[in-house]
């Protein structure tokens, strides 16, 4: 210290009996040396992603309980990733909420996210054989604001009040129920609690199956891509490319079919 204060020819220490104080000419140097510290960490770092090697913290959002084992394996394959997933419906800030891949159902609106889409499918509405027994059948789409329905939610916490007409505009539905989990619209609509816009691939078997009969699809729902999207950055951290090209290839494989006889 003493050879840089000769080499600066200014004090940088105030030296007491019992404690060191930085001068006001320390303190500039303090900070500026901090930058300096911190920009050659950054650059270390940013040689060492070069070789290519996923490694690091790696948070992904995802929609419901599915592609478990494509978790589990990326994290053997890559045992310097730390994986964090967290499973919501609802379309998080990546940049905000510091998530580095997301699955999204649906469009894609942020213009500053790279999207992957990886399958598409279209929402329909369904309704259980004792419902329809029970309640009537309906017609037509502006039929629906007589039904219960089973509705989601418009973003946030709101649930629906309208349901997307296939020609463009809208129905107005409502219900008893709203809920932002699939796998409980499906249920409810299997115990006849109503009618529901689910996608098509969803509830597949059960139409097939006869517990679930499809209700104007000439008239009532939209496309609904699945995609994965991330932050449009000008350098891709290896971890997050690998995880998307390996997500991309299981998803297309692992998502389950649309139901074929779409009229349209």
């Amino acid at each position: 210290m003493a050879s840089m204060e000769a080499d600066l020819g200014i004090r940088l220490i105030l030296r007491r009996t019992t404690r060191l104080a930085l001068t006001h000419a320390g303190e500039e140097l303090f900070r500026r040396a901090q930058r300096i510290v911190a920009d050659a960490d950054a650059a270390w770092e940013a040689v060492r992603r070069l070789d290519d090697t996923p490694r690091g913290l790696l948070r992904v959002s995802v929609t419901g309980p599915h592609f478990l084992k494509l978790f589990t394996q990326f994290l053997c394959d890559f045992p310097q990733v730390r994986l964090e997933v967290q499973s919501t419906t609802r379309h998080v800030d990546l940049l905000a909420d510091g998530v580095d891949v997301a699955m999204r159902i649906g469009p894609v609106e942020d213009k500053d996210l790279i999207v992957r889409r990886v399958h598409t499918d279209r929402s329909i509405v369904v309704a259980s054989p004792d419902y329809l027994a029970n309640s009537g059948t309906p017609q037509k789409a502006s039929d629906l604001a007589k039904h219960r329905c089973i509705v989601g939610f418009a973003g946030g916490w709101t649930p629906q009040s309208e349901w997307p007409l296939l020609k463009g505009g809208s129905v107005n539905v409502g219900g008893r129920l709203s809920a932002n989990e699939i796998t409980l619209i499906r249920e409810a609509a299997l115990d006849g609690l109503g009618c529901a816009l689910i996608g098509s691939a969803v509830v597949a078997r059960e139409i097939q199956e006869g517990r679930l009969v499809p209700l104007l699809l000439d008239q009532v729902g939209s496309e609904l891509p699945v995609s994965l999207v991330f932050a449009d950055r000008e350098y891709i951290d290896p971890k997050v490319r690998e995880f998307v090209d390996r997500a991309v290839k299981v998803i297309a494989q692992e998502m389950p079919q649309p139901f074929e006889d779409l009229a349209i």
